[in-house]
C-alpha cells in the first residue's frame, strides 16, 4: 500500500480504538439523595471534612469518611450517570474526543507535545479510562510504608463494588500466548496481583460493557453525613492566620456554574480537615493558586505567598506508552485491556481490539483524531478550512473496511524515571496549566522502551499471533506505518525501523497514567499531610513517585479507602486519649 493508504489505515484504526461501536444496554442508574449542583448550595456552609475533586481518590475517602462525620466534596463537573459516552465499553473515546465545555474530559496538550486529557466529571479518570485494574505490587507497598493489611482490605472494599473478570476472547488470547511464547513468563492466569509473567488482569467493565467507576464507591456512604456538590470549581484554600504563626487551612472558597463564589469552612476542633483530591495536574494547581508554592512563581502572577513550598509542582510525571497496530485478515472482538505481560527488564506489554472499529462509513468520526474536532483543530486556523477538514473526513471515509479490522499491541515502562515540572498558566482555575514531562529524558527510560518495542515485534510473529496478522505485512512496514500517524505534535523521521530509540521518541503517546506535583517527602509527610501547614492533605497520584503496578486506577481507589479508615482511626484514638 501507499504510505497515505497505510497512514491513513493506521490513523482511522487507532482512532477507532478511541470510539469503539459495539453492543450496549442499559444500565441501573444509583440515586444518590446527596449528589447536587453548586448552584443550591448555601453561600457559607460549615463540615468536619472538605474534600476538593470527586475523583478516583476523593470518591472512596468521602464514602468511608462520611461514616461518622459531616463531609463535604466539591466536584468541578458534572455526574457520569446517564452519560453512554462514559458508561459503555461501545463508546470508551468518545468522552475523551468532547471538546465541548460540559464534557467529562479537559484535553490538554504537554510542553512535549503529546496530547492528554484531565477528568472533569464525578468519578474522575475511571469514567474515561480502558478500565483495566490490577493492584500495586507489595515491593511497591512496602515502600510507600502502606500498612499491608490495610491495603489488601481497601482493595478487596473497592473490588466488591467496581472490578470484574474479563471475557478474554480469541484475539486477547493470541496476545497471552504470543506473550508467553516469547519468554514473558510464568503464566500467572487471572490475578489482580502484580505478578512477573503474563497474566489477566481485571476490567472496571462489567460482563454487560457497563463501566462502574470510583463514582459507585459512594453507595457505601451514610447519606445523611455527606453533600457533593456538582459544578463546584474550587479557586482557593483559605488559610489562617496570615503572618509569622504556622498556616492553617480553615476553608474553601468555590465558584458555582453560575459564576457566584461560596465558601465552605471547618467546623471548630483541631482534626477537621481539607482534603485535595484534585490529581496531578488540579492538587498542585489549587496549592498554588492558594499560596503554596515555588514563591518567585507565585509573586509573577500576583499570588500572595502562604508558604514558600518549592516542590509544589515539581517531579511531575508521565508513563509514556508506544503502540503498534496491527491490522488483521479475520474478525476480532471487542476489547480493551485485558492482558498485560510484566516483564524483568522494566516494560510492561498491554493490548486492545476491535472488530469493525468505527462503524460503517456513514457514522465514522473517528474519535480524538476527527478531522471535525481532534488532530485537525491543532492545525493552524488558516489551514483549518471547512473544505479541508470535509476532503480529509472523505479520504478516511473511503478506506477499505479492513482498516478498521485489527488492534494495538502496546508498551508502556515501569517508573518512570524521567520527570518534569507543572507551572501556571493563568490564575484561573478552570485553564489548563502548564505541564512538562519530559518524555525519555533519561536513558533508561528509553532503553526500556527499545526492550519493550523489540518483544511487540516477537509477539507479532510468535505462532500464537499468526492467525492474526497478514503474512506479507512485515513488522518493520508495521512500524513505519505507525510512525507515520499523526498521534502527536512533535516531527516525524522515515524508516524508523533503522533506530528504535527514534521510533519511541517520534511515537510517543500518553497512556494517562501522569502522576507527582505534590510527592511524598517532598509536599506531603508520609500521611499525607501538607508540610508546613496545619489542616490540610493531599491524597491522590498526585503524591506518587511513580505509577503503581501497570495500571494506578485500583491503587487510587485503594489510597482513598485506606486514607479514609487512617484519618477514622486517628479521629478515634483522639477521642479515647481525651
Amino acid at each position: 500500500m501507499s504510505g497515505f493508504v497505510w497512514g491513513g489505515f493506521f490513523t482511522s484504526a487507532l482512532t477507532a480504538f478511541l470510539l469503539f461501536h459495539g453492543f450496549s444496554s442499559s444500565q441501573q442508574v444509583p440515586k444518590f439523595s446527596f449528589l447536587r449542583n453548586a448552584t443550591d448550595a448555601p453561600m457559607v456552609s460549615y463540615y468536619d471534612y472538605i474534600i476538593v475533586g470527586g475523583g478516583t481518590a476523593g470518591c472512596p475517602l468521602a464514602a468511608t469518611l462520611s461514616e461518622n462525620y459531616k463531609v463535604l466534596m466539591l466536584e468541578r463537573g458534572g455526574s457520569p450517570y446517564g452519560n453512554p459516552n462514559i458508561t459503555n465499553l461501545s463508546a470508551f473515546g468518545a468522552a475523551l474526543s468532547d471538546l465541548s465545555a460540559s464534557s467529562p474530559s479537559q484535553r490538554f496538550v504537554s510542553e512535549d507535545g503529546v496530547i492528554n486529557s484531565r477528568a472533569r466529571v464525578l468519578g474522575g479518570g475511571s469514567c474515561l479510562n480502558a478500565g483495566f485494574y490490577t493492584r500495586a505490587s507489595s515491593d511497591y507497598v512496602r515502600r510507600a510504608g502502606w500498612e499491608k493489611r490495610l491495603v489488601k482490605e481497601s482493595y478487596e472494599w473497592v473490588e466488591r463494588v467496581v472490578a470484574f473478570e474479563p471475557p478474554m476472547g480469541e484475539w486477547q488470547s493470541a496476545v497471552r500466548d504470543g506473550l508467553i511464547e516469547a519468554g514473558v513468563k510464568p503464566n500467572n492466569g487471572f490475578t489482580y496481583d502484580h505478578l512477573y509473567g503474563t497474566k489477566v488482569g481485571g476490567t472496571i467493565f462489567d460482563h454487560h460493557g457497563h463501566r462502574h467507576t470510583a463514582a459507585d464507591l459512594l453507595s457505601y456512604a451514610n447519606p445523611s453525613n455527606l453533600d457533593v456538590l456538582l459544578y463546584a470549581s474550587a479557586h482557593s484554600i483559605i488559610f489562617r492566620p496570615l503572618g509569622e504563626e504556622r498556616p492553617k487551612a480553615h476553608g474553601v472558597v468555590f465558584e458555582d456554574s453560575k459564576g457566584i463564589k461560596h465558601r465552605a469552612y471547618l467546623k471548630y476542633g483541631p482534626k477537621s480537615e481539607i482534603i485535595i483530591s484534585a490529581g496531578c495536574l488540579g492538587s498542585p494547581q489549587l496549592l498554588m493558586l492558594s499560596g503554596l508554592g515555588p514563591a518567585q512563581h507565585l509573586k509573577a502572577h500576583n499570588i500572595t505567598v502562604v508558604l514558600d513550598h518549592p516542590m509544589v509542582g515539581q517531579r511531575v510525571s508521565d508513563n509514556p506508552m508506544n503502540a503498534v497496530f496491527v491490522p488483521s485478515p479475520v474478525p476480532v472482538e471487542l476489547s480493551l485491556i485485558e492482558v498485560v505481560g510484566i516483564t524483568q527488564n522494566g516494560t510492561y506489554i498491554e493490548a486492545a481490539s476491535g472488530e469493525n472499529f468505527g462503524g460503517g462509513p456513514s457514522t465514522r468520526d473517528f474519535g480524538m483524531f476527527s478531522p471535525k474536532i481532534g488532530q485537525l483543530s491543532t492545525v493552524p486556523p488558516k489551514q483549518r478550512t471547512a473544505e479541508a477538514i470535509a476532503k480529509a473526513t472523505e479520504a478516511m471515509k473511503a478506506l477499505n473496511q479492513a482498516a478498521f479490522r485489527g488492534g494495538f499491541i502496546l508498551e508502556k515502562i515501569m517508573g518512570p524515571i524521567s520527570s518534569g515540572h507543572l507551572e501556571l498558566r493563568t490564575r484561573d482555575p478552570n485553564d489548563n496549566p502548564s505541564v512538562t514531562f519530559n518524555y525519555f529524558k533519561e536513558p533508561t527510560d528509553l532503553h526500556r522502551c527499545v526492550a519493550g518495542i523489540n518483544l511487540i515485534r516477537r509477539i507479532i510473529d510468535s505462532k500464537s499471533f499468526s492467525r492474526f496478522r497478514y503474512n506479507n505485512v512485515s513488522v518493520a512496514t508495521l512500524l513505519n506505518m505507525t510512525a507515520s500517524a499523526p498521534i502527536n505534535l512533535l516531527p516525524k523521521h522515515e524508516n524508523l525501523t533503522r533506530s528504535p530509540e527514534q521510533y519511541c521518541r517520534d511515537t510517543v503517546m500518553t497512556i494517562w497514567h501522569y502522576h507527582g506535583g505534590c510527592q511524598t517527602g517532598a509536599v506531603v509527610d508520609r500521611d499525607y499531610r501538607v508540610l508546613g501547614v496545619d489542616s490540610l492533605r493531599v491524597v491522590d497520584g498526585s503524591t506518587f513517585h511513580d505509577s503503581p503496578g501497570t495500571n494506578p486506577q485500583a491503587t487510587v481507589m485503594m489510597l482513598g479507602r485506606y486514607m479514609g479508615v487512617r484519618i477514622l482511626r486517628e479521629r478515634l484514638t483522639v477521642r479515647h486519649q481525651k
